[in-house]
């Protein structure tokens, strides 16, 4: 990614008792997602925590998606109107509440 483009990371910390259906996110979530926020994503990624800082800790987040934009305006056009179905999603794959950070990358 270049730098002055717009990242929203999607983090889904890791807590007890709740659950993230990987497969249902990377097969079907995501591509959803792509689909509706169409040449306005211009990369995306999905990682899986494994561990915190020291070895043996948890990981913080059990998952984190990343979509990249040219910016701002290009995320909230395409991102608004599709909102509602996009979070809608959320209970097919988790019940955990997102955390949502969106970044500007600087390099």
């Amino acid at each position: 990614m270049k730098p002055g483009m717009i990242k929203v990371s999607v983090l889904y910390p890791k807590q007890e008792g709740k659950t993230f259906d990987m497969d249902y996110y990377c097969n079907k979530h995501i591509p959803m997602v792509a689909e509706l926020l169409g040449n306005a994503v211009k990369g995306a990624s999905v990682e899986e925590g494994l561990g915190g800082g020291a070895p043996g800790d948890p990981a913080t987040y059990i998952a984190m998606g990343n979509l990249y934009f040219d910016s701002m305006d290009s995320f909230q056009n395409s991102f608004g109107p599709n909102a509602a179905q996009i979070m809608g999603d959320l209970p097919n794959y988790t019940n955990i509440e997102p955390i949502i950070q969106i970044s500007k990358v600087v390099i």
